[in-house]
């Protein structure tokens, strides 16, 4: 079994983040499922608990959309545990043909919760996994990153905070890429940052995993139909949520950092400035490679600033 670690999971409660709660349960972990709707995941708490045997399954109210909720969080998280030894950045917000929302801090509503709110949660706890002999840190971003492979393709940080001019341009998929890949320019830039204090900050590529009922009944009716196509296809969260537990606990993985792994546990390299026809196609159709735009620091720079930004003055 090894060492037992302490384990927060966002969004534990449904999804890739529910199985992995399962499987860091099942291997003796202390987990706390950091999950927005405490009724609705009481009872995945009790199952997991109930089939692990491992009744350190802790359950705190935490919306990755808000500041407050975050900040709330870490408080109590802080006050019940000593240190904390692998956080996974699992929550993420994407509704399919929803219109512009706008978060509790007047942030675009996918941002802040997938990009903003990770970041902001991660420095609160940082004193917490400075603690850790063997801290890591797991985000999940998204072959939908591959659109970054377009050298046009640039994060839009206008779209990002208040209101936007032109809502009408809005497009929930685009904005998730943005955020996607903004969580990747953060992986590499917390990397270096925390390259100090022992920290490993890693992420991992899904390429989809199979929606639950529960999930699906979220999507807007237009895109459900696509969501149950695209359901024949995708793995089980199985397959990811295993992964998750393989980068955080294995020793395999206790030295890295800083890198981006896909689904076959291989880690990803950068993709060439101008490919050839043949390198283009590899890029864009296999699991080996990400955008050049990730990889430079002007962009992680950017990135890290504004975030810094955001999260100080909210």
């Amino acid at each position: 079994m090894g060492k037992e670690r302490i384990v927060v999971i966002t969004g534990a409660n449904s999804g890739i983040g529910k199985t992995a709660a399962h499987m860091f349960a099942k291997e003796g972990h202390s987990v706390v499922m950091a999950c927005r709707d405490l009724e609705k995941s009481k009872h995945v708490q009790q199952e997991i608990k109930e089939e692990s045997n491992n009744t350190r399954i802790d359950l705190l109210r935490l919306d990755m959309s808000s500041f407050a909720s975050i900040r709330q969080f870490c408080t109590v998280f802080k006050e019940k545990y000593e240190r904390l030894d692998v956080l996974v950045h699992n929550a993420a917000y994407f509704n399919h043909g929803s219109t512009y929302r706008l978060s509790p801090d007047n942030i675009e509503l996918t941002f802040a919760t997938n990009t903003f709110g990770p970041y902001l949660m991660t420095t609160l706890l940082l004193e917490h996994l400075k603690k850790s002999s063997d801290a890591r840190i797991l985000h999940a971003s998204s072959s939908i990153t591959k659109h970054f492979f377009d050298p046009k393709r640039q994060i839009d940080f206008d779209q990002v905070i208040g209101e936007m001019e032109n809502v009408k341009g809005f497009s929930v998929y685009n904005m998730y890429c943005q955020s996607k890949m903004a969580l990747i320019l953060l992986t590499f830039k917390m990397a270096k940052e925390f390259e100090q204090y022992g920290i490993k900050v890693n992420a991992l590529q899904i390429n989809g995993a199979k929606m639950s009922k529960e999930t699906l009944q979220k999507v807007t009716p237009k895109w459900r139909m696509i969501a149950r196509i695209q359901n024949l296809f995708f793995p089980p969260p199985e397959k990811m949520a295993e992964i998750y537990v393989y980068m955080c606990t294995s020793d395999a993985c206790k030295e890295m950092t800083g890198k981006l792994m896909n689904d076959k546990k291989e880690i990803m390299v950068r993709g060439v400035k101008k490919p050839n026809l043949l390198m283009e196609i590899k890029q864009l159709v296999g699991t080996s490679y990400y955008p050049l735009y990730a990889d430079q620091q002007e962009n992680q720079d950017k990135m890290w600033e504004l975030c810094e930004e955001v999260a100080n003055h909210r």
